[in-house]
């Protein structure tokens, strides 16, 4: 893809530490960077005939500094400016080729352009001009592989016969695109090489237009494949959900009608479906997402390249809509499902819980029940205790009583002790019920 320019495009500077000085405000220290954001990775323009070779490895950020560097490491090979530090897109002419590297989320692609005639738009392809042991280097095996084709408009149509065999005689895929100013056509298919192939033939297209078709069309395939990362993960992950889904409708069925007693079993068998959907979903989540997120950039870019249906093709919007959206359909719902059964099992555990909860109440309530008889008890002995206490009081105060009366009668006082302590025994009943009764009423006070 021949820009302007051979030089690289520059990375986003630094924001500031602080504000930025204007003519006549202060702007945002972050303003720059947000403008050159939605300038990052720009279409590049391509003037037919040309040919390239695309390439899409998974990578994670924490690879992105070895991407850089390998990708700086050809670039030396030819004498040209590398890739500045953090940049996460470099375009440069090499010579033999025009290279463009592009360092996203969760991959990272190379598309290696040369303009120029040729014969067949697929024979002798761009990627053979690029050093071997430099491609054995890459970090990572190749998810997406394309070789594209731009023709003029000057080459000899061919019939469908004739398109056939440029894809080795596999069923094609095609429309007319950017509004009928070009056609693009496609197998979707892997070839013997390793990678698909896209024709297209240039109407009337200008620079830039060829450019966005054609960068269109390569990351329609790359993030078709992006998003179908989920679905062997999803087929395995479905009948672990469906046998999860089960044992929880046996728990709620046995919850509905087994008798109290038996929650700690259920408990524990939910215990042991939480943990398993919990594994799932962190071995899931992730990738699921990106299967919705990598979902709608395939529907916006069909939408994008303006798609009029060419007679007996499939245009490439009805191929993926048939083939693509039912298997994002199935990641989707396997992760609904998922959800769906977290919730469901929420519900039932809350039951569960609240039946427990209601036991334990019950159990209170026999314990209170329990202290109140016994506290009950405790003080019918205690007024028992309180009545022989008295008794017993009187008894000792009576006897006393009797052993002074007897020393008076030896002293030489005349007086009978048997009819003095039978006067004196209810003043002495009358003496103890008042001492009880002060001391009741001095602990009523100290404990009300």
């Amino acid at each position: 893809m021949a820009t302007g320019t051979d030089t690289p495009l520059a990375s986003p500077a630094a924001p500031a530490s602080g504000p930025i000085h204007d003519r006549y405000v202060r702007g945002h220290r972050l303003r720059d960077e947000l403008v050159l954001e939605v300038h990052a990775r720009p279409f590049e323009a391509l003037v037919a005939p040309a040919r390239g070779s695309h390439i899409a490895i998974p990578s994670n950020p924490l690879e992105a500094s070895t991407a850089r560097e390998h990708m700086a490491a050809l670039c030396l090979r030819y004498g040209a400016p590398v890739p500045s530090p953090g940049a996460n897109y470099y375009s440069q002419d090499l010579g033999p080729f025009r290279v463009r590297w592009e360092q996203h989320t969760e991959f990272t692609t190379y598309t290696f352009v040369r303009s120029g005639p040729f014969k067949e738009p697929f024979a002798d392809p761009v990627i053979g001009l690029v050093p071997r042991d430099w491609l054995d280097g890459l970090n990572g095996d190749a998810l997406a592989a394309i070789h594209f084709a731009l023709e003029p408009a000057s080459t000899p149509e061919r019939d469908p016969e004739a398109l056939s065999l440029l894809f080795n005689g596999n069923g094609l895929i095609g429309s007319e695109v950017t509004g009928g100013h070009a056609c693009a056509w496609s197998d979707l298919r892997t070839h013997e090489d390793g990678f698909s192939r896209i024709l297209v033939r240039d109407v009337q297209l200008s620079k830039m237009q060829a450019g966005r078709l054609v960068q269109r069309l390569l990351e329609i395939n790359t993030y078709r494949l992006m998003a179908l990362l989920s679905l062997p993960l999803a087929r395995e992950v479905s009948p672990v959900i469906h046998q999860l889904d089960a044992k929880l409708g046996a728990i709620t069925a046995q919850l509905a009608h087994s008798p109290a007693g038996g929650e700690k079993a259920l408990l524990d068998q939910m215990s042991g479906i939480a943990a398993e959907l919990e594994r799932i979903g962190a071995m899931t989540s992730y990738r699921f997402s990106g299967t919705r997120a990598y979902f709608d950039i395939v529907m916006a870019r069909l939408q994008q390249i303006r798609q009029n249906r060419i007679e007996g093709l499939q245009t490439f919007s009805e191929f993926l809509e048939r083939r693509l959206t039912p298997a994002v359909n199935f990641c989707v719902a396997t992760a609904d499902r998922a959800n769906d059964l977290a919730e469901r099992m929420a519900r039932v555990g809350s039951l569960v819980r609240a039946r427990v909860e209601v036991q334990i109440e019950e159990q209170n309530r026999d314990v209170l029940a329990s202290m109140d008889r016994r506290s009950n008890m405790q003080f019918r002995l205690q007024r028992i205790v309180e009545s022989l206490s008295v008794a017993a009081a009187m008894y000792y105060l009576l006897g006393l009583t009797n052993y002074a009366l007897h020393a008076l009668e030896a002293a030489g006082v005349h007086i009978n002790p048997e009819l003095g302590a039978g006067i004196a025994l209810p003043f002495i009943a009358l003496l103890v019920w008042w001492i009880l009764h002060l001391a009741r009423r001095a602990l009523d006070k100290e404990h009300p």
